[in-house]
């Protein structure tokens, strides 16, 4: 009972970090009202780095594992990457698009990943299936969002939408190169190395614009809430997912965003269930069963989920 167990643990965490990330264009959009991208960013990183360093005291772990200065480059290269590079074109973009056209432009994630993988890591190529189930999926997201922007239309400009497709590409370089470089590595260690080069890296970028912050307590609560939950306990569950299913497949939890913010839309905000979003979702979560279809290894021991690192 304890193998079906542990395989279905990475899906678990695909779901609820699908729930944790579907709010966070919604705090995005909330917190760029009254602070600049950059802001956003080192507030964002210094929340979410303190909150992760309480967490693992809390588990007794130590914060950085043996030989961690050796990982220092790599943690900074997350950090531009996975960090404030697709952090501040988000939210400069969502200062020109709507918060749910940017969940849209950032489902592609997986895409990038997908197309990327084939050159950077061939031995991880995913399969034909795989590759159709990232298109079924990336189609789900279209019907799930067509009745929204013919009513509303894109609600910005093309320089922003190309700013988070530009978020998404980083992202998924981001998570090659974690895999590439840091497989292995407590997910714990990853996260908080992340997260900490990142506040560090972002004070430098941020230092103009602080003196004209606008203190407002929506604002600052949702980045606060942003950086604790969608930085901090975020990047625990992403980077398990990585070790586990690997890029394409953990990136692939960025389709699932625009189901989950439908989700929380009906249970906060008690909005309709129409029909082009039933059929949206449904198709979405074939492409994500299509995703995850593993191709048959030649050893058995090579089939099996990568053990994580603790």
């Amino acid at each position: 009972m304890s193998e079906p167990r542990h395989a279905l643990l990475p899906y678990l965490a695909l779901a609820g970090l699908a729930l944790i990330w579907g709010v966070s264009f919604l705090l995005i959009k909330i917190a760029i009202q009254d602070m600049g991208p950059t802001t956003l960013v080192l507030i964002r990183a210094v929340s979410g780095c303190l909150a992760l360093a309480l967490i693992v005291s809390a588990l007794r772990r130590p914060l950085f594992g043996k030989g961690w200065r050796g990982r220092i480059l790599p943690f900074a290269v997350l950090a531009i990457t996975g960090g404030i590079l697709p952090w501040v074109a988000i939210a400069w973009g969502e200062e020109r698009i709507s918060s749910g056209l940017a969940s849209i432009l950032n489902s592609t994630t997986p895409l990038w990943a997908a197309v990327l993988i084939f050159w950077v890591i061939p031995a991880e190529r995913p399969s034909v299936l795989n590759y159709a189930g990232v298109l079924v999926g990336l189609a789900g997201v279209v019907i799930l969002v067509v009745p929204d922007l013919s009513a509303n239309g894109l609600g910005g400009n093309v320089v922003g939408a190309l700013a988070v497709v530009l978020a998404s590409l980083s992202y998924a370089v981001s998570a090659l190169y974690q895999r590439r470089k840091l497989r292995g590595v407590s997910v714990y260690e990853v996260s908080l190395g992340q997260l900490a080069a990142t506040a560090v890296l972002a004070i430098p970028i941020a230092a103009p614009s602080l003196p004209s912050l606008h203190v407002a307590l929506p604002s600052m609560a949702a980045v606060v809430v942003l950086g604790v939950g969608g930085s901090g306990v975020a990047y625990l569950l992403y980077y398990y997912m990585m070790n586990t299913l690997g890029p394409v497949r953990a990136t692939g939890v960025t389709l699932l965003v625009p189901v989950t913010a439908v989700f929380w839309g009906v249970v906060i905000l008690h909005e309709a269930l129409s029909l082009p979003i039933i059929v949206g979702m449904a198709v979405i979560l074939a492409g994500i069963v299509l995703t995850n279809v593993s191709r048959r290894a030649v050893s058995p021991d090579k089939s099996k989920p990568e053990r994580v690192s603790a």
